[in-house]
């Protein structure tokens, strides 16, 4: 009788761990490649700051803005299509120079005290290869929030990776629009505004961790 027993437990174990063993592994989320498998861009870029600017019709109004540039070192043409979101602790996503006065870029610019840098509707289109064909530009923001605490700022368009999104079954996710979900390889930097009101210090901007994410 014990025996018999035994041998059934020893079967109904088997079989669970087979089911474990067979059943379809959980996807990852998909992560970039290790090494680059597409095309990818030189980015280089300054560290967030903050401005305000008298616009007409406002009044003072403050602003963040990052300055970059860009540099195609691939063997051909590429087609740099820029795009900057802000991720904030409350949970936006601010996309970069919607309805942006030209007096800031304007004020920006003598700040920065570059004569090369371009506004965003110009940066982008046709980049040609080699250091010489380098464009230099500027991503703004309104001002989400008097406390930005911690934030992210998340760049696509510097490389031609991607996924298409799939399911555990493999199969293709779509949106509500029944559209396929790609991925692209997207740049993430991840800023700290040293300074709130738990604590008094200066209110500068360090850069806490950046990297490469699908997104």
């Amino acid at each position: 009788m014990i025996r018999h027993l035994a041998v059934a437990l020893g079967a109904a174990c088997v079989a669970v761990l087979f089911s474990f063993v067979t059943r379809p592994a959980r996807a990852d989320y998909p992560k970039p490649s290790i090494y680059p498998i597409s095309w990818e861009l030189k980015f280089d870029h300054g560290s967030p700051k903050r401005v305000v600017v008298d616009v007409p019709g406002t009044g003072s109004t403050p602003y963040w803005y990052m300055t970059y540039s860009v540099t195609n070192n691939t063997d051909k043409e590429q087609q740099f299509l820029p795009i900057f979101e802000m991720l904030t602790t409350d949970g936006q996503v601010i996309r970069s120079d919607k309805s942006i006065p030209d007096k800031v870029f304007d004020t920006i610019k003598n700040l920065e005290r570059n004569r090369f840098l371009l506004p965003s509707h110009q940066v982008g289109g046709e980049l040609r290869i080699g250091d010489d064909q380098t464009k230099e530009s500027v991503a703004i923001w309104p001002e989400p929030m008097p406390r930005m605490g911690t934030f992210s700022i998340f760049v696509g368009g510097l490389s031609g990776e991607s996924v298409n999104l799939k399911d555990d079954k493999g199969d293709p996710m779509k949106d509500k629009d029944g559209m396929q979900i790609i991925l692209r390889k997207t740049k993430q930097l991840e800023y700290q505004v040293r300074g709130d009101e738990h604590y008094s210090g200066p209110d500068s901007v360090g850069l806490k961790s950046e990297g490469w994410v699908m997104r």
